[in-house]
């Protein structure tokens, strides 16, 4: 990072429990969240669920400007489905992530394009290059 680099926003929530009956909540109210362990039978979502919710957002973001940038609109019907593992190896947990890109309607060349272009400026993407196994695929 830069001395230059601008700050746009700080994300701010405090999490209390964890995963086993926790609360997490942001500091502006937005976000209030009941949290249960992955696969269990809670009520509440899990981190990796969130993750998978924050990552696929800032990626179609990233997208987007790459798209921009060809003078091209992204498909009213484009997503991405997130998935994103929980790992037991040798007693450490890891994560492994999927995203799944549909582009519906544009040329395949160019959607592998802006797909490839936005895994490397989303910060998401990132920030887990070369701590986590991450696919991208066009689907």
């Amino acid at each position: 990072m830069t001395q230059a680099a601008k700050l746009l926003y700080t994300a701010r929530t405090r999490t209390s429990g964890g995963r086993q009956d926790g609360l997490s909540r942001s500091s502006d109210g937005r976000l209030d969240v009941k949290l249960s362990p992955p696969g269990g039978d809670g009520i509440g979502t899990n981190p990796e669920q969130l993750f998978a919710a924050g990552w696929s957002a800032c990626f179609e973001g990233a997208m987007e400007i790459a798209a921009r940038k060809r003078k091209i609109v992204l498909p009213r019907k484009s997503a991405i489905d997130a998935e994103i593992d929980l790992l037991l190896d040798e007693g450490t947990y890891a994560l492994r992530a999927r995203l799944n890109v549909s582009l519906p309607g544009l040329d395949r060349e160019v959607a592998r394009d802006i797909v490839d272009e936005a895994h490397e400026t989303c910060p998401y993407s990132k920030a887990v290059r070369g701590n986590i196994d991450v696919a991208v695929a066009l689907i």
